[in-house]
């Protein structure tokens, strides 16, 4: 009887002498323990794109009250939402573009491009004279950016299968720092000429333009990023032409048959409860800054951007702790699936007690704040780590660019609506103070956890599907 044949896939594999993945893939394969220096790069870079993305929530309130567009303070909302939801809105338009690019020409080319555009627009944005150049300048700041959906893929690619949960889980929480600590930003150096007089005094360049030092912080940061991208590894495979022999042995990592990404429905089910999560989150990051800004006699709690700076950067700091040390050990005793739910219905009542926390004062308004803000950025940052992980794991690597490309464009489609939509129902909320049915931002709180409860409802069978078990 002939001996059974190896199987095709459990052949040694072909590496490439001029190819930058197959040099990543040989050092994955010599290097079995943490890639911290690459991990490192990765958690640089999407700080990067991420601190722009919400710095300007805590002082938007203030710069559209100072373009003097809006007729009544009932009305800054709106346009606050429009500008807000302007990145968004711009990555809407080229997010697949740059998947697809990142998968023919590689992920460095469009990393360092979109780094750049950061330095240029959001330099742009923060010497804006008027509604219309701001919103201008943050639309191609999002056109521009496209980095999110190559570095997700990127992450995955350049460390070993066994550590891709701290590789996603260091993307989500540096995104999550960047969306925290950027609104931090915000409202620590917004309006410098009035909160540190003896260093920007009237008729300097930051007195002249009071929300250009926290843009400008970010776009040397985005300077130095850009230098350093020119070191990070390609791991996108460039084979050329190769023999048929080759084609099958390298399969499982090169050359695997491009399905449809519309028709794999793994792929597309967790894109849409992403995006569900993703609009949750986005409307209540504009919405916390405009309630916390907000007057009291509108259910607000009057504070200033250098308050709502300080609560973020607390909750910042968190997620610092929490991402990287706990989330990888939970992950593996609980699994993503299960982590997400739980995340998802602890997320309800703690939005549910931010309407009675507006009316303490003092201490217990200060620690009950820090407190319901830390915990919420950590849940909804378990939910989404744990989806960026499904989402890459969901297409082969191939095709982890556009697909990438095409959850981004999906999700900036829903952020784009968050702003806008949040910064609406707010307005709208401040009109009906007086309401006998969740009068005030009881309203605005009730729709965020009404978002909630439906991206829970969604990560069910027959709706959420999985390649894994282990999930």
């Amino acid at each position: 009887m002939a001996e059974p044949q190896e199987p095709l896939l459990m052949k040694k594999k072909i590496y490439h002498e001029n190819c930058p993945g197959c040099k990543v893939d040989q050092l994955k394969e010599t290097k079995t323990g943490i890639p911290y220096k690459e991990l490192s790069f990765i958690w640089i870079v999407v700080l990067n794109t991420s601190l722009p993305i919400s710095s300007l929530f805590p002082f938007l309130y203030f710069m559209i009250r100072d373009f003097h567009i809006a007729k009544k303070d009932e009305d800054i909302g709106y346009y606050a939402g429009y500008v807000g939801s302007a990145f968004m809105l711009g990555r809407v338009m080229t997010s697949v573009f740059w998947g697809v690019v990142a998968d023919r020409y590689g992920r460095k080319p469009v990393i360092i491009f979109s780094t750049f555009s950061v330095v240029v627009f959001n330099t742009l944005f923060g010497l804006s004279t008027n509604f219309w150049m701001a919103f201008t300048t943050r639309f191609l700041l999002g056109c521009f950016n496209g980095l999110i959906g190559p570095i997700k893929a990127y992450a995955c690619e350049v460390c070993r299968e066994e550590h891709q949960a701290l590789a996603m889980s260091l993307v989500s929480t540096a995104r999550g720092v960047g969306l925290i600590f950027g609104p931090a930003l915000g409202g620590f150096l917004a309006q410098p000429a009035e909160k540190y007089p003896n260093l920007f005094p009237e008729g300097s360049l930051f007195a002249t333009f009071p929300y250009f030092l926290p843009c400008l912080c970010i776009s040397v940061y985005a300077a130095v990023v850009v230098v350093a991208c020119f070191w990070l590894p390609e791991t996108l495979h460039t084979h050329g032409e190769v023999s048929q022999e080759e084609n099958i042995e390298a399969a499982n990592y090169s050359t695997e048959p491009k399905e449809s990404l519309l028709k794999n429905w793994t792929l597309m089910s967790t894109i849409i409860v992403y995006c569900v999560f993703s609009l949750h989150d986005t409307a209540y990051q504009e919405i916390f800054s405009l309630w916390a800004l907000s007057p009291k006699n509108l259910g607000g709690l009057s504070f200033t951007t250098q308050n709502v700076g300080e609560v973020l950067a607390i909750s910042g700091f968190g997620l610092l702790v929490f991402q990287p040390l706990i989330y990888p050990i939970v992950e593996k005793k609980f699994g993503l699936i299960k982590m997400a739910r739980v995340s998802a219905i602890l997320s309800v009542p703690l939005l549910a007690s931010y309407t009675p926390i507006a009316k303490l004062s003092g201490i217990s308004l200060a620690l009950a704040l820090n407190c319901a803000s830390l915990f919420k950025n950590i849940l909804s940052l378990t939910i989404i780590t744990g989806f960026f992980i499904l989402q890459n794991d969901a297409v082969p690597q191939n095709q982890r660019g556009a697909a990438n490309g095409l959850s981004v464009t999906m999700m900036s489609l829903f952020k784009a609506f968050g702003p806008a939509g949040g910064g609406a129902l707010f307005s709208w909320s401040q009109t009906r103070m007086d309401a006998s049915f969740l009068p005030g931002n009881e309203m605005v709180f009730f729709a965020l956890n009404v978002v909630e409860v439906l991206g829970l409802l969604m990560t069910f069978k027959p709706f959420l599907t999985f390649r894994h078990q282990r999930w």
